[in-house]
């Protein structure tokens, strides 16, 4: 009798029930509406009416603001004066600037073409100085300027960080040593005195947290080659506020620094007699020196730009409202 053997099942595998593992081993991320991009979309249909809508709004938009500006730049009132080729005498222009014995007082007269209300800003004006050279504008140590302790630290300050016997200079780097350092007395044609006030003329973050006020000028220009303008060694530098415009360096070749404000009213044709030091040397590399008058609006300075490219921007939406609406009624979709 033959035994009747019945094949027995596989064994079965082992499967978790809720496919934890399989899960695990998976390189899915777990499902989410935002991995998976399933939240709600606005898909807007751009069609000739949207589009004409839009760029007709743009323009009701910007052309009044362009307009604005503008009659904002236009009330601003400056007198601009330039004056470096006429207060050096004869042609050695260069040996004249850097002869400290001769005489280099200027007389300017300036007239009021319009009434000029108070305050009145005094600016200087440079024109090719490159104070964004990188040379340049690494040549400072931010710490020695915050903290008295760090007088000694002048890492970064090359080639102005110490004296000849290798005294710390403070403040040290280009920047500083640069100091602009002409000066500018003013009087109106009656004989009065108009007085420059220098007082808050930096920024105030400035003072507060990049100039100490247990800081002190030490063996500053005190060199053989001098570079512009001293400091008073018994005032703080955060009280030195030419200083601290001077070193926040301008971005472009041409720019302009407040040097005071002037806070009475000038009245039309009102003539103002300047008494200047040319004593900054632009001559070495060609630059241009300019005394700036100016009021201001709400918008600030005297600026075209801005007001400019609101209009034409304005004026390109018009004109792109005007064409697609033309095109759509001649050939309609």
């Amino acid at each position: 009798m033959m035994n009747s053997t019945s094949a027995s099942p596989a064994a079965p595998i082992s499967v978790s029930g809720d496919g934890t593992d399989a899960r695990r081993n998976s390189k899915r991320p777990k499902y989410s509406r935002f991995t998976q991009q399933e939240l709600p979309a606005c898909k807007p249909i751009l069609t000739p009416q949207w589009v004409i809508s839009i760029f007709t709004l743009v323009g009701i938009i910007f052309v009044p603001i362009g307009v604005a500006a503008l009659l904002a730049s236009h009330d601003v009132v400056e007198i601009v004066d330039r004056y470096e080729t006429d207060c050096i005498p004869g042609n050695d222009k260069i040996g004249h600037i850097q002869n400290p014995t001769t005489n280099k007082t200027c007389i300017r007269v300036l007239t009021v073409p319009k009434d000029m209300d108070k305050p009145v800003y005094v600016y200087y004006q440079l024109d090719n100085f490159y104070q964004n050279h990188r040379r340049y504008v690494k040549s400072r140590n931010d710490q020695q300027l915050r903290d008295k302790n760090k007088a000694n630290e002048t890492s970064g300050c090359d080639p102005e960080k110490t004296t000849a016997n290798g005294v710390p200079i403070v403040p040290c780097g280009l920047i500083a040593w640069s100091l602009f350092n002409d000066t500018y007395n003013f009087t109106l044609n009656n004989g009065k005195a108009l007085t420059v006030n220098k007082k808050d003329i930096s920024w105030k973050s400035d003072r507060n947290h990049k100039f100490g006020s247990d800081v002190f000028p030490k063996n500053f220009q005190n060199g053989a080659l001098i570079g512009g303008g001293k400091l008073n060694p018994k005032i703080p530098l955060s009280e030195q506020e030419d200083l601290i415009v001077w070193m926040r360096t301008a971005a472009l070749p041409t720019f302009r620094k407040l040097y005071g404000r002037i806070e009475v009213d000038l009245k039309e044709n009102d003539t103002i007699t300047v008494v200047l030091e040319n004593n900054y040397n632009t001559y070495t590399f060609g630059g241009k020196k300019k005394l700036v008058l100016s009021t201001t609006s709400w918008l600030g300075g005297k600026n075209d730009f801005l007001g400019i490219a609101y209009l034409s921007i304005g004026g390109v939406c018009f004109f792109l409202a005007t064409l697609f609406t033309v095109v759509y009624f001649l050939k309609p979709r």
